[in-house]
Formats: structure tokens, sequence, C-alpha cells
């Protein structure tokens, strides 16, 4: 049986991951404080801003969440069958 440890991200990519994050947040942001329109307008566009990103956060953690449940299960599974082939005697 195969034994995998838990799966860990490289510091590179975790560096690259946030800095994607700030820099795509901050332009946007910048965008729409720059924009030649009404402060309503651009009020708007921060709400918007503001539910996508509470949105990702969401997505991100559901996808996270049903990733470990899987692993979980397919764990419990495999774990039923070594205990099923080690009851088992071939010989009879």
């Amino acid at each position: 049986m195969q034994t995998l440890g838990p799966q860990k991200d490289s510091q590179a990519w975790i560096i690259q991951t946030w800095a994607a994050f700030i820099l795509s947040v901050s332009m946007t942001s910048f965008g729409i404080v720059n924009l030649p329109v009404d402060n309503w307008v651009k009020g708007f566009m921060g709400m918007g801003l503001a539910f996508s990103l509470g949105s990702t956060f969401n997505l991100a953690k559901t996808t996270r969440d049903l990733h470990e449940a899987k692993k979980l299960t397919a764990r419990i599974d495999e774990a039923k069958v070594e205990k099923l082939l080690s009851q088992h005697d071939h010989l009879k």
C-alpha cells in the first residue's frame, strides 16, 4: 500500500499567489477610483468588486472542503478493502 503524505505548496507558489491577488485587487480598485464617472457608479462597481472577492473566497473554501472530504472517503474505503483482504484466506 502506498501512503501519500500531505501535499505542501512551495514558498514561491504561495508568494506568487498572494502577489497576484494583491496586484489584481489593487489595480482593479485603482481603475474604479480613477474612472471618469459619478461617485455612485464607482460605489456600485466597488460593491461588485467586494462581492466578487467574497464569492471567490467562498468558492475556494468549498472546493477545498470537497477535495478533503473525497480524500477522507477514499482513505476509509481503502482501509475497508485492506481489512477485507487481510481477513481473506486465499488457501481455502
